[in-house]
This record gives C-alpha cells, sequence and structure tokens, in this order.
C-alpha cells in the first residue's frame, strides 16, 4: 500500500516537527506551506492521505478538501483545526473529511485519525476487489442463463443499484462518526446532528426498499372503468398541505370534456403522486421566491388519446443531458437525496398501459411531464 502523505500548513515548525514525526512512522512525507502549493503537490503526487490546516492564508483547509475530493475522491484528508474551529470542524466532516485532531497535536491522537483513514482506505480496496469478484461472478453465472442483452440490462441495474446504496451508506457512516465524536467530546450538538442524519439515511433505506417492491410488483394493469379527472383531484388533494406548508401554489385545470375509460386508477394515481412530489422537490432545489413557485396538474383531451396528464413547474428545470437520462435506471437528478427508481416505476406503469410519457425542460424555466394513455373502452 502506498505510504506517502502530504502535510499542508503555513507553520514552518509544525510542518518540520510533523514531518519528522511522520518519517518516524515510515511514511513519504511531502511538505506544503500553503494551500496553493499543495494542490500542486497532490496532484503530482497523488497520495492517499493528505494532512492539511482548516486556517491558512490565501485556499484554506476547506477550499483544499473540496479541490482533492473533487479531483480524487478516494483520498483520505485529515483536518488540522484550532480549539475554536469546532464549526469548520464540522463543516469539513460534512465534505467528506476522514477527522480532525487539534492543536497542539496530540501524538496518539494523530496515530488513532491515521489509522482510522488507512482502515478506510484499506476497506474501500477490499469492497473494490470484493465488488469486483461478484460482478466477474455473476457474469459467469448468468452467461448461460440470459442473452447478452438481459445481462447488460442486469448489469445497469445492479450499478444504479450499488450506487443508491453506497450513497445511503456514506450518509449512515457519516452520522455514525459524527456521533462517535459526540460521545467523545459529551456534547449534545454533536449527538443531535448525527442523530438527525442516522434517522434521515434510514428514511432513505425504508424509502428505498418499498420502491425497489413497487418496481418488482408493477407487472400486471388492473384495468377499471375511471374518470381521468378524479385521479387529478385526489392526488392534489393528497399534496395540497405539503404544498402550501413549503410556499408553493398547487394548481388544477380539468378539460371539462373528458370520459371515463379503462385504465389501472390505482397505478395512475402513484404515477402522478411521484410526478407531483418530484415538481415540488424541483421548486425546493430552486432559488426562485417560494411565492412565485407553481406547479400545475391538468388534463387534456389529445387527439388519439383517452388522456393526456400534464404536471407542470417554473422551478429549476433541466438540461439537455438530464433529459436524455431521465427515465433511465436508477438516474436521479436529487444527488444523495434520491434513487432514479420513481420515474422507472413511472414509465414502466405508463408503459404497460401501452401510453407514452415524456418530458419537456429548459434549464432554470420549469418542466412538463406528460403522460398519454390510450382511450382503452373494453377491459
Amino acid at each position: 500500500m502506498d505510504q506517502s502523505i502530504l502535510l499542508i500548513d503555513d507553520e514552518e515548525g509544525i510542518r518540520k516537527v510533523l514531518g519528522i514525526y511522520l518519517s518516524d512512522m515510515g511514511y513519504q512525507v511531502f511538505l506544503a506551506e500553503n494551500g496553493e502549493q499543495g494542490s500542486r503537490i497532490f496532484r503530482k503526487e497523488k497520495p492517499p492521505i493528505v494532512l492539511v490546516d482548516i486556517k491558512m492564508p490565501g485556499m484554506d483547509g476547506i477550499e483544499l478538501l473540496r479541490i482533492i475530493k473533487e479531483e480524487i475522491p478516494d483520498t483520505e484528508v485529515i483536518m488540522i483545526t484550532g480549539h475554536g474551529d469546532m464549526d469548520l470542524a464540522i463543516k469539513s466532516l460534512k465534505l467528506e473529511a476522514t477527522d480532525f485532531v487539534t492543536k497542539p497535536i496530540n501524538d496518539d491522537v494523530l496515530e488513532i485519525a491515521l489509522k482510522r483513514a488507512h482502515e478506510r482506505l484499506t476497506m474501500r480496496r477490499l469492497l473494490r476487489e470484493h465488488t469486483n469478484n461478484l460482478e466477474q461472478l455473476v457474469r459467469d453465472k448468468t452467461k448461460k442463463l440470459v442473452e447478452a442483452e438481459k445481462l447488460a440490462a442486469v448489469g445497469q441495474t445492479v450499478a444504479g443499484l450499488s450506487h443508491a446504496i453506497k450513497n445511503i451508506a456514506s450518509g449512515l457512516k457519516g452520522g455514525a462518526f459524527v456521533l462517535e465524536k459526540g460521545l467523545e467530546l459529551d456534547s449534545r450538538k454533536y449527538l443531535m446532528q448525527g442523530w438527525e442524519m442516522v434517522k434521515g439515511n434510514v428514511d432513505k433505506i425504508t424509502k428505498l426498499s418499498m420502491d425497489l417492491l413497487n418496481y418488482a410488483k408493477v407487472t400486471d394493469v388492473n384495468y377499471k372503468l375511471s374518470e381521468p379527472n378524479q385521479q387529478v383531484h385526489e392526488v392534489v388533494s393528497v399534496m395540497q398541505h405539503q404544498a402550501k406548508e413549503l410556499g408553493i401554489h398547487l394548481k388544477i385545470e380539468l378539460a371539462p370534456d373528458l370520459k371515463a375509460f379503462y385504465f389501472d386508477p390505482e397505478l395512475i394515481h402513484w404515477c402522478l403522486l411521484n410526478l407531483v412530489s418530484n415538481a415540488i422537490d424541483a421548486c425546493m432545489e430552486d432559488d426562485l421566491d417560494n411565492n412565485g413557485k407553481v406547479v400545475l396538474v391538468k388534463t387534456v383531451k389529445a387527439k388519439g388519446w383517452g388522456v393526456e396528464f400534464q404536471v407542470i413547474d417554473n422551478c429549476c428545470g433541466m438540461d439537455e443531458e438530464i433529459k436524455e437520462n431521465i427515465f433511465q435506471g436508477f438516474y436521479s437528478t436529487k444527488g444523495t437525496k434520491g434513487t432514479g427508481i420513481g420515474l422507472m416505476i413511472t414509465k414502466k406503469i405508463v408503459d404497460g398501459h401501452k401510453g407514452v410519457i415524456e418530458v419537456e425542460s429548459k434549464k432554470s424555466v420549469g418542466s412538463t411531464f406528460i403522460i398519454r394513455l390510450p382511450e382503452k373502452l373494453q377491459p
């Protein structure tokens, strides 16, 4: 394993003392006196561990941490802080720093932080090897059972699901780490922050599990004679309270000339609910003042179709790349907050009805999701 380490601190004394100490521990030590020099050395040497002062003139440790994580996310970064820098230390942990040590640096505390960094590096390496072996095993076992096209689809789904689970696992580990710090420092503030992080990610696990079950169950369409306008009324009724609390105007516009026809009301209700929920989430990510945020749900009598549902928002919108991938497996615009399964299920339901789902969107203008269902006159 690479035993190199980059030490960045604007205090010459700390660089000299820590440099000798780390060399005695068997590290190949690279030294930098400021963030700019440290970033250049990092790009050249790519050490697996970086030890950086959180406060420095010019480029500070937080900015350097962001740069390191953007370029090589697996790098373990340990922050050096003063006793009055706890808010910055917590901020660095949220930006995926490995640990922080306070000045004056205690040898035992530094050893523990370095040990933690090596454990994470080792775990990541073993996980990568295990994943590679598992993927190879899956390929070997399925090669004789499915054709190449199906195998590719399975591989894509597994990769997407793995990414979703990895995001949740990272959140849980981060929450557990803050909890540990709270216990070590007897800090109720850290304990509550860590607990909220853990609870949030447990909720994500629950939602992911339910979404996967729903995706597996969506196979047969249970056709019933139903009124499309009624579905909109029910969905808006469910979401109206949440939208109002968030300051978002949730509106309805219904075509008066729609007739009842056969579709699965429960599945279409789920689709519309998912689209409205996504539109509200998009509004909350937008910088527009809440009083100007609108989500409109409407029905249209489209030629050749039983109904056209539209869910329209005037919020953040999407660029062309996102639009092209929005219905692909496990593709999400919500980062660690989403899994992308919702739109997968929605498309599967619409396809099951032999309908069409489309999206029209423009960055910083808004989005319109469209579902068209064929007019089925017999079940």
